[in-house]
């Protein structure tokens, strides 16, 4: 199993903030936008963390399929993988653009199409967090590279009813449809915008309640988010 030592958590880790490296090179430089055929935004910081991410995945276990949103997998050819990493090399594409550092880099193992470890790190935030199936949900604030996983805070979600409702929505996908959705749900409610899969690290800590997703969304937009808010 790949988890049975403490090194390989931490290898995997350092990959993360490696790629979160690469983006704040091009993040506290000049950012150039391009689009994707679906006209969503693609930049060099996409690109070069999923590349050193594909790269580190390959040499820490080359028996392992990837599949990242910056190089898909047809289906026809992953359909069967009872295994695969699954990334998302810059969660958070506009975020990044609007230099508010509410963007993420997302790594998850998924088995037998369930998630069963992932990361979630934001770079300029300093903040990483993962999650491994049956043994919890962790926090720690670093910007280098990891030397103990003691270092790191257990997250517990804190079920204490609360005068109000706290609700998260996107900072770049919110819509009529969410802010009625919510009010024909709630009376009492407080609203929280973030970016990126930060959502989930939130949700995590205890320190929102809810997070309506009304509109489409990616398996590697929730993978690594998944795993972390279930264990904790």
């Amino acid at each position: 199993m790949i988890f049975n030592h403490e090194k390989n958590i931490l290898e995997l880790l350092d990959i993360a903030i490696d790629a979160g490296k690469e983006i704040l090179n091009i993040y506290n430089d000049e950012i150039i936008v391009n689009s994707k055929e679906d006209k969503s935004p693609i930049t060099q910081a996409d690109i070069k963390s999923n590349n050193l991410i594909v790269n580190r995945l390959k040499k820490f276990d080359p028996n392992i399929p990837i599949l990242s949103e910056e190089s898909l997998v047809e289906w026809e050819n992953r359909k069967n993988w009872d295994k695969y990493w699954l990334i998302d090399p810059l969660d958070g594409t506009k975020e990044f653009i609007n230099k508010n550092g509410e963007f993420t880099v997302n790594i998850s193992l998924i088995k037998n199409n369930y998630p069963m470890f992932g990361i979630i790190y934001a770079p300029v935030k300093s903040l990483l967090y993962y999650g491994l199936k049956n043994y919890g949900s962790y926090k720690l604030k670093t910007n280098s590279n990891l030397i103990s996983l003691s270092d790191f805070n257990k997250l517990n979600i804190n079920n204490e009813k609360k005068s109000k409702i706290r609700i998260i929505g996107s900072r770049s996908h919110s819509n009529k449809a969410f802010q009625t959705w919510i009010e024909n749900k709630f009376t009492s409610f407080e609203l929280i915008t973030i970016g990126s899969s930060l959502k989930f690290c939130i949700l995590a800590e205890g320190k929102a309640d809810i997070y309506p997703r009304l509109g489409p969304t990616s398996e590697w937009d929730i993978a690594a988010g998944h795993i972390i808010l279930e264990e904790a």
